[in-house]
């Protein structure tokens, strides 16, 4: 399997880009790295025995601040573009970028194009739970839905868990302020009947405390409302691990309790990273593509190339047509 990296995206330049690429070579796999050929070219020399890598060139860079649509657009050879088009063209298996998501999305739909009968792609983010994880979706794509997008996240999040987890009939919640069908607004309203109908494991509602409780594999809303949610919860492993340094500083009898748990904290504090988990898959385009966070490290960059890869070794676009098909798009 063939993983085209945009050498180009994140926020921490080209050298945190290829040092997660060169982990990923060495770990096995084939990574196709596309951008400023001598700018990443120089950076490699730095590594000595990788094997696995190659290099592809691509002269114009998608910047974070520019307009997804528009750049994606005007930019024909950029890292992005370039890269998706060798996925359209059979000649990669799939596509991790830690760059501009909005252009990465734009540029799957645009190069790709959607699954059959799928009305809007999403991003699915899955989180940490105490026991297992759950799959949120959407994360950021689409802001503004109505109830038959939220259904197809739910069908494609229910597909996502079954072939990459291995959760057989996952648990599929519709998260709002409340867990009674009174709850919830016109979205919600909207969508609740159509998730009853769809033959899914639909639990019903569950609200923001449920989503950490695990009592649903996959949580579904908007993507203004993933995206609200998934920063939260960025914040609040800052700040929970933040309170815990201070309160083992404290004291000296604390830095030395704090000493004996350390391997134990560090655990807690993996778990919780998002550079655990790489990236975030963009479901319901032709080709299997991630996306990182704009601040992924050369850890992160790593393990969304093996998400990516694993993703595409079990015909993860296969799958989420054929749930489609069994399912129902509810058009």
């Amino acid at each position: 399997m063939r993983v085209v990296v945009d050498a180009m995206g994140g926020d921490h330049g080209l050298q945190v880009v290829v040092e997660g690429a060169v982990a990923a070579a060495r770990d096995g796999r084939a990574v196709v790295l596309v951008g400023r050929e001598s700018d990443i070219t120089a950076e490699l020399t730095k590594y000595s025995g990788v094997s696995g890598i190659e290099v592809i060139h691509a002269s114009e860079v998608i910047e974070m601040h520019e307009h997804p649509a528009s750049a994606v657009r005007q930019k024909k050879d950029s890292s992005i573009v370039a890269g998706l088009r060798l996925i359209k063209e059979g000649k990669a298996n799939a596509f991790f970028s830690a760059g501009n998501s909005g252009a990465v999305m734009a540029g799957a739909l645009f190069t790709l194009g959607r699954i059959e009968g799928v009305h809007r792609p999403a991003i699915g983010g899955v989180l940490p739970l105490l026991h297992g994880q759950v799959f949120l979706a959407d994360i950021g794509a689409n802001a503004d839905c109505d109830p038959q997008n939220l259904l197809q996240f739910a069908q494609m999040g229910a597909a996502y868990m079954e072939h990459v987890f291995g959760l057989q009939r996952p648990r599929v919640g519709l998260i709002s302020n409340g867990e009674e069908e009174t709850k919830g607004n016109a979205l919600v309203q909207g969508t609740l009947p159509l998730l009853k109908r769809s033959g899914l494991n639909f639990i019903g509602n569950v609200e923001g405390k449920d989503i950490t409780r695990g009592a649903a594999d996959v949580a579904v809303c908007d993507g203004f409302t993933g995206n609200v949610i998934l920063k939260l919860a960025e914040g609040m492993q800052e700040l929970i691990l933040g309170l815990v340094r201070e309160a083992i500083m404290s004291k000296p009898i604390y830095k030395i309790a704090g000493a004996i748990l350390r391997p134990g904290l560090r655990a807690a504090g993996r778990r919780l990273d998002y550079a655990e988990y790489g990236g975030a898959p963009l479901i319901g385009v032709r080709g299997a593509v991630f996306i990182g966070h704009g601040r992924s490290n050369a850890r992160a960059i790593a393990n969304g190339i093996h998400a990516a890869s694993r993703a595409a070794e079990g015909g993860l676009i296969q799958r989420l047509e054929g749930s489609l098909v069994a399912v129902g798009t509810g058009a």
